[in-house]
């Protein structure tokens, strides 16, 4: 696509309405007309942090009430990636990440902002420490930028770098002491109750495993550049492993971890494929490349520092959504838990309801091939089910399908979308469960309710 200049007006998320410390702004000279360096713009700690002035919010929050936040996250990933390697301060609040919070419980490699995934944590430890293992930090010890995540834990005197491909991670971890070190595999935690795990040694130096969440697995390869001394476990509730390192080595501890929600051997294969031999900074500078072209194809002019960096954050945000959820080789496991291969990248479900008019529109003027294969991905779900999904509720499927189809993306099966869209506006069973009803009547009748209390529900709703 080529470079447009034009001023691209976003909806205002409510990543742009988290007032920040002065620790999160980032400062960027730049004298040029136009910004010459989008990347530079980007601050991912926008939207970690609530509203606390009153005055902005319009009332004051009861004692220790937390106001809504930008369920944002600060980690590495790369566009529309299967990886997201981002630090998680608390489970169950969205994107894993507070930034009011004192202490890193881990590095999870899922992540969409809301309050699934935050899979594999993981988290380097020394000394005595005993479980549940976190660390204190400081926000002026902390980095992030695309691609990108630094922190030092105050705890463990361990200085911790992440960088990510599409579906791995790269973490290098500096010891202030080189012996004693462990890495700590907090398998039974995640957004997701997590029903079971294992972690398996594979030779002297690489792990490998999974987490079951109630159905649905996500799977991990993990090599170390160290050689494994032995491995402790914990099974149950809190179960984890310990993975403890030889003594003797001075080098940062390099752990490279594919992931997959397929098997094993494809979070391997996507590991070899992306990573390798490669180091971290060839990693990092690859994901610096990857959003430095995709960043470019919008240029701005005019506005200041802050509005530029809040243009650019939003942007950069706009594209950690879908994920790829297929592997290197075509694999992916569909809607019915069925391993599939097919020729086209398969992709979460977008948030249609609320994205149909703005985002997924954006992404289809900036990666139209992406927006082909979300749509085939929406496809074959509904080849199983029989109608295409929806998000939440309404049926703004047929307006990202039928919108993206007239600006020319064409790369997903026209026919096969049209047929389950008529499924979904004409078919009883799927977005319209009264549709039979309202064709006959021409509206949906409410139903009598005895008793009716503020629970009670109406087929309308």
């Amino acid at each position: 696509m080529k470079k447009n200049t034009f001023y691209l007006i976003l909806l205002c998320f409510i990543t742009l309405l988290s007032c920040q410390d002065k620790e999160q702004s980032k400062t960027v000279e730049n004298k040029s007309e136009f910004v010459e360096s989008p990347i530079s713009y980007v601050n991912p700690f926008i939207g970690t942090a609530p509203l606390t002035d009153p005055k902005f919010i319009g009332y004051t929050p009861p004692e220790g009430w937390r106001v809504w936040a930008g369920l944002t996250f600060p980690g590495s990933s790369l566009p529309n990636a299967m990886v997201q390697a981002s630090p998680i301060t608390e489970y169950h609040t969205g994107a894993g990440y507070e930034y009011e919070d004192t202490e890193i419980l881990g590095f999870t490699h899922t992540n969409k902002g809301h309050w699934n995934l935050c899979n594999i944590p993981i988290l380097p430890v020394s000394g005595e420490g005993n479980y549940p293992y976190k660390s204190t930090f400081s926000h002026k010890k902390e980095k992030a930028s695309p691609a990108y995540y630094e922190v030092f834990l105050e705890d463990y005197q361990v200085n911790v770098r992440l960088t990510s491909t599409l579906r791995a991670a790269v973490h290098e971890y500096t010891f202030e002491k080189n012996n004693d070190r462990k890495i700590l595999f907090d398998l039974a935690k995640a957004n997701n109750n997590v029903s079971r795990w294992e972690l398996t040694q594979k030779g002297e130096n690489a792990v490998s495993g999974y987490q079951d969440m109630g159905g649905e697995q996500i799977y991990f390869y993990a090599e170390i550049n160290q050689k494994i001394g032995k491995i402790d476990q914990k099974e149950g509730e809190n179960g984890y492993a310990l993975v403890e390192l030889e003594d003797g080595e001075n080098d940062p501890v390099i752990l490279k971890i594919g992931l997959s929600f397929v098997s094993e051997a494809n979070a391997k294969a996507n590991l070899q494929e992306e990573v390798g031999t490669k180091s971290f900074d060839e990693i990092h500078k690859a994901g610096i490349a990857a959003w430095e072209e995709l960043l470019n194809k919008i240029e701005i002019k005019g506005g200041s520092e802050k509005e530029n960096e809040l243009f650019y954050s939003s942007l950069y945000r706009s594209f950690l959504w879908p994920a790829l959820r297929s592997d290197a080789n075509g694999e992916f496991t569909d809607e019915s838990g069925k391993v599939q291969k097919q020729d086209f990248k398969y992709y979460t479900i977008p948030s249609v309801w609320d994205t149909y008019r703005n985002k997924v529109v954006l992404l289809g003027m900036l990666r139209p091939e992406v927006t082909g294969d979300v749509i085939q991905s929406l496809i074959n779900r509904g080849e199983i089910t029989g109608f295409i999904p929806t998000f939440f509720h309404g049926d703004h499927a047929a307006s990202f399908i039928a919108g993206s189809y007239l600006n020319g993306i064409d790369n997903f099966d026209i026919k096969k979308a049209y047929e389950l869209l008529l499924n979904n506006a004409y078919k009883e069973g799927g977005t319209r469960p009264y549709i039979a009803e309202y064709i006959e009547k021409g509206y949906i009748s409410t139903p009598k309710v005895d008793n009716p209390n503020t629970e009670s529900k109406a087929k309308a709703g």
